[in-house]
This record gives C-alpha cells, structure tokens and sequence, in this order.
C-alpha cells in the first residue's frame, strides 16, 4: 500500500472467498502491512489460509467466531498483544452468511439468523475494536487506512434505490435487508467516529465467484481484489461515510 502506508488490518471471514482473496492480495502487496489479521470460525480446517500463513510471516492466523462474545473478546486480546500502543489501523467485516429466501419462503428465524451474522456481530465487533482503532488514530493525522478505518463489506443488493434494477436479489429477502441495515451502520459510525478520525464506508465488492455469490457472477475473486486494494488504498475524508463498490465508484444507498 502506498505512504503513509497501513501497518495492520484485521479481516473477519477469511477461509474462502473474499476474505481470503483479501489476505492473498495484502501478504502479497509491496509494502505490505506489518500484521494481516487473518480471522475465521476453524482455523485449523482453513487449509489455504495455513498454507499462506506459512508463506508469508506478516499473516496472523487467528480464530474468530464473529456471533460469540466470548471469541470476539479473546481476539481483540490477541490482537492487542500484537500491535501494543500502535493499535490497529484497519478492521474489514468481511464475514458473513446468505441464504436463498424468496417472499414465499422466508421465515422469522432466517432473518434473525442472517440479522445476527451479517449485521449485529459487524457492529459488535467494531465497538469490540475501537479501543485499538483509536490507538491508532492517535498516532496520525488525516482519514484513511493509514490512520483509522473501518471496511463493511456490503452489497450491490442492499441499495433501497435500485430495488427495481436488481430483481434478481428478490431471492434473498434476509441478506439484503440486513446489509442495508449494515450500511446505516456504517454511516451511523461515520458520524460518530468522526471527531477521533476514523473513517468508515460500505462497500460492494462485485458480484463474485464465491460460496455466496455463486457460479452466475460474472467475475472471480482474484479479478477484483486489486481494485477493492487501491480503493482502500486511496480512501481519504471526504469518501468517510460513503456507499462504494470495488472500482471506488459511488453507489446509491
């Protein structure tokens, strides 16, 4: 990442998909952060993140479950051992769950189930780290990933304005209800955490080739990390607050 450059992230969800794309591409990046938190619910059956964290020494293995307090609570300690008075500079709620759920076919305890995953724990997890976030702020000036900032990993379908365009997401009633209520989330934070200087955005990453996204996605997970890196790479004040997707382009909320 480019100077001032960003000395540590924490990525919730890292055994697959995105989440692992991200600690791929940040290992592998030039400079690359002092420590990429790598987080997941079983390390130890996450066989490609191993494989990376042997690879390369910067990459912290660390088991998180992002709907236990208990697990939440153990790894900021963890985290805290690591980066002492420094802090940490960028935490990314990667980690989340879908599941297909029509009009016809959702249930109360879907939504609660995907509500409690793909937006409370975010928010959970967010206040868990603040302590070190502002650490980090502390010792810098300015708004972005050098600094203090927080990535929630949202999506195309959580956009209340676009609806009608995207009728495909008609299937998936519990996950975008509940990323778009992560993405109040994320301006709630903005607005919050402004005056200690922690920036906070949404973003969409694409439509990709995941366990989530499916294999109808026109893109893979490979092809959009550089981009989501050099959008987070150039995130200054004025995007604190904002809706992008993996080109830094501005979506409508």
């Amino acid at each position: 990442m480019a100077q001032p450059r960003c000395r540590s992230v924490l990525i919730t969800g890292c055994s697959r998909g995105i989440g692992l794309g991200l600690v791929r591409g940040l290992a592998a990046a030039s400079p690359s952060p002092d420590f990429v938190f790598a987080t997941c619910r079983y390390p130890e059956k996450a066989q490609e993140l191993q494989q990376l964290s042997k690879q390369y020494s910067n990459i912290k293995l660390l088991q998180l479950d992002v709907v236990c307090e208990n697990s939440i609570k153990k790894v900021v300690k963890e985290v805290e051992e690591i980066v002492g008075d420094k802090g940490l500079n960028c935490l990314i709620n990667n980690a989340g769950i879908n599941v297909l759920a029509s009009l016809e076919e959702v249930t109360a305890e879907t939504m609660l189930t995907i509500y409690e995953t793909n937006t409370v724990a975010q928010l959970m997890v967010t206040k868990a780290f603040l302590p070190l976030l502002r650490k980090a702020a502390q010792l810098s000036t300015g708004m972005g990933c050098h600094r203090a900032a927080i990535i929630n990993m949202s999506s195309l379908a959580a956009s209340m304005q676009l609806v009608q365009a995207n009728e495909m997401f008609l299937k998936v009633y519990p996950y975008r209800i509940a990323k778009t209520a992560l993405n109040m989330i994320t301006r709630c934070l903005a607005a919050d955490l402004k005056s200690d200087g922690i920036l906070c955005i949404s973003l969409h990453p694409g439509w990709l080739q995941t366990d989530m996204g499916g294999n109808m996605a026109p893109m893979q997970v490979q092809e959009a990390i550089p981009g989501i890196l050099s959008v987070l790479d150039h995130l200054g004040e004025k995007e604190n607050g904002s809706f992008l997707d993996w080109q830094g382009e501005t979506l409508p909320w």
